[in-house]
């Protein structure tokens, strides 16, 4: 027979975080969430950092460059979905490494041939009301003038009405020069009273545009991830199909740290590409792998050079990986033996390779267990998609706002370099489902929430950092009675919609 594990294979929620002694330093602005995102020897820093322990799947209903975008400079990071073009995915890689925070990248051009009804169009479609007319139409064409709301009337104006004949042409219009800093930009806004900076090169091309309402959000993204060239950070998806051919486009197009995206991470196909890699670029390019549940699938993959290690299979919301072949582990315990497995590299190599918990996350609580129990940071799908940076469209369903979500491994994806060990191109069968996820707005706004329960949960165990909850942490298996008594019970709870 088969080697049987006695341990059984437990979730997040059959476990509780115990309280510790909360002092004076254990509130909740005093609290870091910075986590290491790879490999590192001790008593060195590791090359790249987190500054909320948060990455976005690589899924293509949760993570393209407008995601990437939004998590870096709220200080995570996204990986951006490889089941597409390599050429398609590389340049989302760089839209993201060409944005400066402060500085735009216009996605919404015209020429001055194009008419009053290409820019009702283009606004509609892109949501931009304010639009660079180039030379060629392109985002870094010559700049000729600009196009804004104030320029036209749709009462009185034809919509056949040239571009030409209403945009405020190039010489009205105040700009600054290619190299300038965020605050300059910033002194010049002010200064004119402008609601938009043109950025130009010397050969008076469209390099960037600066907003005044973008100013607020400047101050308010402190944990932003950058490189040294204060770009954003990015990460990027890969298989072990078609690397040979994918890892160098998105290297030259600047990604800073590729991911083996697969539902069964322990595998010889995933030692064979991290030696490639690791073989063609050294320590230069930084890569995870995953995803594996135990100890022999960590060690297998930490030896082979994986700069980090993926845990869960079966546990995400859309998975129906465990319904179809029988195969996964409850998050908890994959977690938690992974972390200990982990320890024992480090001391053992003096390497630490961090986890990602990958998978399982329900409540917010999930995440600082997931924490608890050893995980660097946390991968989610489910949580991303359904905000507004999400690729996907919102939909009215049943009367309420929803996004659309589906799995890598549903038919729909069509991601099948993922899932397929070998033959013809095309799923065998269906590892993920098709669904929606209740809309809730912007990132930010779900995200500052959710980081403020974090940091008061981990105050109230009494402890300031994730390295500190993973030593000091103490948590407990509960009951099916316990959980029941952890909601509201043996009272009616009022509709708060019918209540003011």
């Amino acid at each position: 027979m088969a080697h049987y594990l006695n341990d059984i294979s437990r979730t997040f929620s059959e476990y509780l975080l115990i309280p510790g002694l909360t002092t004076k330093e254990c509130i909740p602005n005093q609290i870091s969430l910075k986590a290491p995102l790879v490999r590192f020897k001790a008593n060195e820093t590791p090359a790249i950092s987190l500054n909320i322990p948060f990455v976005s799947a690589i899924m293509q209903s949760v993570s393209d460059h407008k995601m990437a975008i939004a998590l870096a400079r709220n200080g995570g990071l996204s990986f951006i979905f490889g089941s597409q073009s390599i050429e398609s995915q590389a340049e989302m890689v760089r839209k993201v490494k060409k944005y400066k925070a402060g500085f735009v990248i216009s996605d919404a051009n015209l020429t001055p041939e194009n008419t009053l009804a290409d820019v009702l169009a283009l606004k509609e479609k892109s949501g931009h009301a304010t639009i660079g007319i180039t030379e060629n139409g392109a985002s870094d064409g010559k700049l000729l003038g600009i196009v804004t709301g104030r320029d036209y009337r749709i009462t009185r104006d034809s919509l056949d009405k040239k571009v030409k004949e209403f945009m405020t042409p190039f010489d009205k219009l105040i700009t600054g020069e290619f190299g300038i800093s965020l605050a300059e930009a910033n002194d010049i806004i002010w200064d004119h009273k402008l609601n938009c900076l043109p950025i130009i090169d010397n050969n008076q091309c469209l390099k960037y545009f600066v907003f005044r309402k973008d100013y607020d959000s400047h101050q308010d993204n402190p944990n932003e991830i950058s490189d040294a060239d204060k770009k954003l950070l990015v990460g990027a998806g890969i298989n072990t199909r078609d690397y040979r051919e994918r890892v160098p486009q998105l290297i030259e197009a600047g990604v800073d740290v590729v991911c083996i995206d697969s539902s069964d991470g322990f595998s010889v196909w995933q030692k064979e590409t991290l030696e490639y890699v690791k073989n063609t670029y050294g320590d230069k390019v930084k890569i995870g792998a995953g995803n594996v549940v135990d100890r022999d699938g960590f060690l297998y993959l930490a030896e082979a050079g994986a700069d980090f290690v993926k845990v869960g299979v079966g546990g995400g919301s859309i998975c129906i990986t465990r319904e179809q072949k029988g195969i996964g582990r409850g998050q908890a315990t994959a977690l938690i033996e992974v972390a200990a497995a982990r320890d024992e590299y480090f001391k053992k190599t003096g390497v630490y390779v961090p986890i990602c918990s990958d998978g399982g996350i329900v409540q917010d609580y999930h995440m600082v267990l997931a924490l608890a129990m050893g995980a660097d940071f946390i991968m989610m799908g489910r949580y991303f998609a359904r905000f507004d940076e999400s690729p996907t469209r919102k939909l009215m369903v049943n009367g309420n706002y929803m996004k659309e979500y589906w799995g890598e491994g549903s038919n729909r994806a069509r991601n099948w370099q993922r899932y397929d060990a070998g033959g013809a191109e095309g799923l065998k069968f269906e590892e993920g489902v098709d669904s929606f996820v209740p809309y809730a707005g912007k990132l930010k706004d779900n995200l500052d929430i959710t980081l403020g329960k974090i940091r008061s949960t981990m105050s109230s165990c009494g402890v300031t950092s994730i390295t500190d909850l993973q030593k000091n942490g103490k948590i407990t298996l509960v009951s099916s009675t316990s959980i029941i008594e952890g909601g509201a019970h043996d009272v009616i709870v009022k509709d708060s919609r019918n209540n003011g």
